[in-house]
């Protein structure tokens, strides 16, 4: 037998004992066969809300990856708040002029159209009211992470995500690392008990502060916080939730649901916009005395690190950005390239589940991971321990109205209404204190 068949034809077990003595590394899992594509070919109709950069390149990726779910997609509109966003997609994809709706309830109007899958990409705290229309329309729905920025927001997708399912309405999220190959086979070797029991971890998104724009005298409040959105913990939950809610969904995922509570810290030390922090420290803690301790930071100049490590009875399991091939469930085919493909992956999957009847639906588990980013915000900004049930609990007896009903103003409602006052800059949250 030749070396490469000889390694082919290592078992399972074998996999596991070795990932009891080290670390689960998606590097050494084994590429497994792609299924055929089948011949007969589909037209899909999508459109997209939310045309800035991330909404761009969600629409590429969702096209890309038509070619490997054997299908068509025509772009069939584009819904943005503001024009110039929307016309570099429109000439791109020949997007008729009446299909591309502008302004906050422009997308009403989208949905009132024949397009079978909705894209969003829009400001975090627009995704709530956005998927319910989406999904009361009868869409199919791909959306960006963190689902919103606040506890009613955060159950609201999953009602709706649950509408979703009676409908039989495919959902996939932007929490793309639940659609690489070795991702997944970490979480299936944790569940044979590879590492034994997990007793506790770290999980860190470390890197640099994101664009900011100085504001134009001609702009609204509105414009203001649209354009610079991701300084506005109101629009984006700040960065604990927009950003690092990719490494919380992991830890959710692998430890197999939300933590009972989180207790942590973070503060502002050189954003010259909006009202976030620039670092956060959380203890998560789950039961039987198990605590993951959670870390991000945007801040120029340190140190970064972007990763998940949990240590358990027998062993130590990472999740790390795998490098090599990809292998999907119920016969998906995969995306065959390097660059992006846990991106133009999740949109194989979400096209795969609409035409092949492999259902999907994401919005429980990215709502429950927007949660428990919110939890550590809310415990950060306060400095009080928050627990799970105050924030998701419906019984009035056991959640805490204060945090239950927390809701971030401006909502997305009010830039419809167009009632929108920016919070002033610089001024963020201290702990201990009210207000």
């Amino acid at each position: 037998m030749s070396e490469k068949r000889e390694r082919a034809s290592t078992s399972r077990r074998a996999f596991i004992q070795g990932a009891v003595t080290g670390t689960l590394a998606a590097g050494s899992l084994l590429t497994l066969p792609v299924p055929s594509i089948a011949q007969e070919r589909r037209t899909i109709k999508s459109a997209l809300i939310g045309c800035g950069g991330r909404g761009v390149g969600a629409l590429g990726n969702h096209v890309e990856a038509a070619k490997y779910a054997g299908l068509d997609v025509k772009v069939v509109g584009l819904c943005d708040a503001y024009g110039d966003r929307a016309s570099r997609p429109a000439r791109q994809y020949g997007v008729e002029e009446n299909r591309i709706f502008l302004g906050f309830d422009g997308y009403k109007k989208l949905l009132e159209t024949d397009v079978e899958v909705i894209l969003m990409a829009t400001p975090p705290a627009f995704r709530p009211m956005h998927f319910e229309a989406a999904i009361k329309a009868g869409k199919h729905v791909f959306f960006e992470k963190p689902v919103g920025v606040d506890p009613p927001g955060c159950r609201n997708v999953m009602e709706a995500g649950r509408l979703a399912k009676e409908k039989g309405l495919c959902v996939v999220a932007g929490t793309q690392r639940r659609h690489s190959r070795g991702y997944r086979e970490t979480k299936r070797a944790l569940d044979e008990g590879a590492i034994g029991k997990i007793r506790g971890g770290s999980i860190y998104w470390c890197g640099g502060a994101l664009w900011r724009r100085e504001r134009d005298a001609g702009w609204s409040d509105a414009d203001y916080m649209i354009r610079n959105w991701v300084s506005f913990a109101e629009l984006s939950g700040d960065h604990i939730v927009e950003q690092h809610v990719h490494n919380i969904d992991i830890m959710q995922w692998y430890m197999g649901g939300p933590p009972t509570s989180a207790l942590g810290f973070g503060l502002r030390a050189r954003r010259k916009t909006g009202d976030q922090y620039d670092f956060f420290s959380i203890d998560f803690e789950y039961p039987e005395g198990v605590h993951i301790h959670s870390m991000c930071r945007q801040v120029n100049g340190t140190d970064g690190g972007v990763y998940e490590h949990l240590v358990g009875e027998k062993g130590i399991a990472r999740g790390l950005k795998p490098k090599d091939g990809q292998v999907f469930p119920q016969g998906c085919p995969e995306y065959p390239h390097d660059r992006e493909k846990d991106y133009v992956q999740e949109h194989i999957d979400l096209l795969h589940g609409i035409t092949k009847g492999a259902y999907v639906n994401e919005a429980e588990q990215v709502a429950t991971s927007t949660a428990i980013a919110v939890m550590g915000r809310i415990s950060a900004y306060t400095g009080k321990r928050i627990e799970w049930k105050h924030m998701m609990d419906p019984d009035p007896k056991v959640h805490k109205p204060e945090v239950y009903g927390l809701t971030m103003r401006p909502t997305a409602a009010d830039f419809e209404t167009g009632e929108v006052k920016a919070p002033p800059d610089d001024v963020v949250p201290l702990p201990g204190q009210p207000g």
